[in-house]
């Protein structure tokens, strides 16, 4: 089963019910959720989680299949540079950075701003990077049937800047490689070639 499945989506957030359990955190912090500047937080930080992890209630299939195109192109096509914004699962901090995602057309191409959105919906959910990037490759993989995918994400972490090491200036880069990106050498050198190049 690939990562694309593996998550049920659970039903949607009760705001009030995370602004009551949020009320509870800052007396426990010490705070007084009463005083001028906490009195809107907890409903404040209970909109934006569900802001944050809306990608639960989104389905990859539905969101490309509206914007597949029928076309004569076989050669390579790649977005980069997708912002994302995403939180991480063992810390609820964010991580944020850029997504990079390329692949070759068989028969299909999708609407480019579709990528943005399937990079998008998985970033909003509580994720660690690796699964984060097997699960747009493996979504596009599994709705264009192209002749390979490649996904690579760079991403500095929070969980590593503001706590426990506290490294500043640390980036995590992964990948995901399929099909031909991953059997052809060629195939994911120009990959990588096309984004180093852009990026000088």
């Amino acid at each position: 089963m690939s990562d694309t499945t593996t998550i049920v989506a659970p039903p949607p957030a009760d705001t009030d019910k995370i602004a009551g359990l949020v009320k509870q955190i800052l007396r426990e912090l010490g705070e007084d959720p009463e005083r001028e500047g906490l009195q809107r937080t907890p409903e404040r930080f209970a909109k934006a989680l569900r802001f944050l992890t809306s990608g639960y209630q989104q389905d990859p299939a539905k969101l490309l299949n509206g914007a597949m195109f029928s076309v004569c192109y076989d050669e390579m096509v790649v977005v980069r540079d997708i912002e994302l914004y995403s939180l991480c699962e063992h810390h609820m901090l964010p991580f944020f950075g850029v997504c990079h995602v390329a692949y070759i057309p068989t028969k299909k191409v999708v609407g480019l701003s579709k990528i943005a959105r399937l990079v998008n919906m998985y970033a909003r959910r509580l994720q660690i990077q690796e699964r984060l990037t097997s699960q747009i490759a493996n979504a596009i993989q599994e709705e264009l049937h192209p002749a390979g995918v490649g996904v690579i994400i760079e991403a500095r972490h929070l969980c590593m800047v503001m706590r426990g090491v506290e490294k500043q200036n640390s980036t995590t880069t992964t990948s995901a490689m399929l099909g031909d990106f991953r059997e052809r050498v060629q195939t994911r050198d120009e990959f990588l070639s096309l984004i180093r190049t852009q990026k000088r």
